[in-house]
């Protein structure tokens, strides 16, 4: 079998792997990294299908121009393909927005959508005739890893959790000879979540107590469900903004891949949904907005924060991953937000929590362990970090290509 790696494979986000074997030449992902100015995955050669494990744009981003290419089926379940359609659709108005060239256009984003086949956790399906198997990845709902059942079993787990939240279930473990692996977190541990929870929820009660609103950046995907969760039983006045607001309509449809639906539902309803300008005028009344982007680089989010900025009573709460060139990031680093194009002093109480959707250090050696594969293939990773995690597997082959590398076991 060979893999070769277009993108994601010694770098955080943008994967897309080819996996070539004897059913035929399958990609797994193909996402963009959306810096300033987005980067994209290598240009794929032709493929037989396609295989999605989870929405987020550094996963599905280039999946239209992937099919406009070459028009294959794409696997994936079904709150994938609907968030991913909402993503994908994003990313050409992003672009557009940005003057960045667009990657593809609205109608290779409906052709797209065409050529989806719906799997679900743990009913086999077949390529070249090989049973490719989808399981559970935690990370946010719809996210699946993939075993492919041949002579030597291949796990490819795209991104994975493997700690149960508050939205999914954590990741299965799966015997397996080979393993494709995430490593976000190597060298890095999660502090403990339900503690985080419970800071978050006094630190958002303390800024409503002294008169204060909070403001809460978060991903649409993912994110901001969870924090409706975390904060629905505070009896607060919370408002929702953003794209956050369909993605919670297609996740409270799709019960079989949330931990509770009955309170996915619930949070999601206790909050009132700004639709329109005329909303955002009057959201002073709210005790907290969870709104995108989650990295501050556009959205509603900024017009919240422009006019609570100023007043020591307010504050932002980051709960999101900040890359380093992003306004999130350089909020945390500095204190300084750019607002309108204006680099403005931020002089409201600004802080962050950890509740991130990917495992830790620890836990992805244990996740290894359990998995107990020959061979490990770290990607979705950077280089020193990456190096850490590959040490400590002792007794196991572990790779760590670069892209445009291939790899043939």
């Amino acid at each position: 079998m060979k893999f070769r790696f277009f993108g994601g494979a010694d770098e955080v986000g943008g994967l897309a792997v080819m996996m070539e074997d004897g059913f035929g030449k399958v990609m797994f992902d193909y996402g963009l990294i959306p810096r300033d100015p987005p980067v994209y995955p290598l240009p794929a050669p032709a493929v037989d299908e396609i295989v999605l494990t989870h929405a987020h744009v550094d996963h599905s981003g280039m999946i239209p121009w992937l099919t406009a290419n070459y028009p294959v089926t794409v696997h994936s379940t079904m709150p994938t393909k609907d968030v991913g359609r909402l993503l994908m659709l994003d990313s050409i108005k992003v672009a557009r927005m940005e003057g960045y060239s667009e990657p593809y256009e609205f109608s290779d984003v409906d052709d797209a959508m065409k050529l989806f086949d719906i799997e679900r956790f743990g009913t086999p399906f077949e390529i070249g005739g090989t049973e490719f198997v989808p399981r559970k990845a935690g990370h946010i709902p719809g996210a699946a890893m993939f075993e492919i059942r041949g002579e030597r079993n291949v796990l490819f787990t795209g991104d994975i959790h493997t700690a149960e939240t508050r939205l999914v279930q954590g990741a299965e473990a799966v015997r397996t000879d080979v393993m494709v692996v995430e490593s976000t977190y190597a060298g890095r541990e999660h502090p403990e979540r339900r503690q985080v929870e419970d800071q978050l929820t006094d630190k958002v009660e303390e800024i409503v107590g002294r008169g204060g609103q909070a403001i809460l950046p978060a991903f649409a995907v993912g994110r901001t469900q969870e924090l409706l969760l975390i904060l629905e039983k505070t009896g607060l006045n919370i408002w929702v903004d953003g794209m956050g607001r369909k993605v919670n309509t297609i996740y409270m449809r799709s019960k079989d891949f949330v931990a509770s639906p009955s309170n996915l539902r619930r949070a999601c309803l206790k909050a009132y949904e700004v639709e329109t300008n005329e909303d955002r005028f009057r959201s002073d009344r709210a005790d907290v907005i969870v709104t995108t982007s989650g990295m501050l680089d556009g959205g509603p989010a900024l017009s919240y924060i422009e006019r609570i900025k100023d007043d020591p009573k307010s504050g932002i709460l980051i709960s999101g991953f900040q890359v380093e060139e992003s306004n999130g990031h350089r909020l945390l680093s500095t204190g300084h937000l750019e607002i309108n194009g204006v680099i403005e002093k931020i002089n409201c109480e600004v802080a962050r929590f950890d509740l991130s959707a990917h495992a830790g250090h620890s836990e992805l050696l244990s996740f290894v362990e359990r998995c107990n594969p020959e061979t490990v293939i770290l990607v979705h990773g950077d280089g020193e970090k990456r190096r850490m995690l590959a040490d400590s597997m002792d007794g196991r082959k572990v790779l760590m290509p670069r892209k445009g590398e291939t790899i043939e076991l």
